[in-house]
């Protein structure tokens, strides 16, 4: 219960302040605990952040795997699994901006969920019964929709209206004349 609170309290000190400016003692008072009670769960601010981060794209991953679920083909599937990431980022307005903006206080954890959401776009793409793009294709337009929505957020925007343009890029992705080699 503690860990969840602080977990929270710090994506809250993010959202608000900034990586630079949250603090562990913005994390307490928000959660209502003691410091030492945050450093009995966490060695660090960034320990902190790093788990919530971890936490919130578990959750984003989620959302996506129960709404594709059921699509009837692989264009489907990414078009619900687009909508449902700015669906999230969206409704969760602080997670979104440590996902998207704060986030490169994490930027190696950043890879690794950039590679995990590369590797979803690659099985839905093998649905298609196309060419899969190559792995650093994937990459990229995974890192795309992520900065085309950070922008986005940066400035304040929502960004559900960007399912159309972000399906469009990932399609064209397919529709490659030549093998991908």
């Amino acid at each position: 219960m503690q860990r969840a609170k602080l977990l929270e309290a710090m994506v809250q000190a993010v959202a608000d302040k900034g990586y630079a400016s949250a603090t562990v003692a913005d994390a307490v008072r928000l959660a209502r605990v003691s410091r030492g009670t945050f450093y009995e769960l966490f060695e660090s601010k960034e320990a902190c952040l790093l788990a919530a981060y971890r936490l919130g794209n578990e959750v984003l991953e989620e959302r996506i795997t129960a709404l594709v679920q059921d699509a009837g083909d692989w264009r489907e599937e990414l078009r619900l699994g687009v909508r449902a990431y700015l669906q999230t980022l969206e409704a969760e307005p602080m997670f979104a901006r440590v996902h998207l903006l704060e986030s490169q206080a994490i930027a190696a954890e950043r890879e690794t969920v950039m590679r995990r959401f590369a590797a979803r776009y690659g099985k839905t793409f093998a649905k298609s019964g196309r060419p899969v793009p190559p792995d650093d294709a994937l990459y990229a337009l995974a890192a795309g929709v992520h900065e085309v929505t950070c922008a986005r957020v940066r400035r304040g925007e929502g960004v559900t209206d960007l399912e159309d343009t972000l399906v469009g890029c990932a399609v064209r992705l397919t529709c490659k004349e030549e093998p991908w080699t």
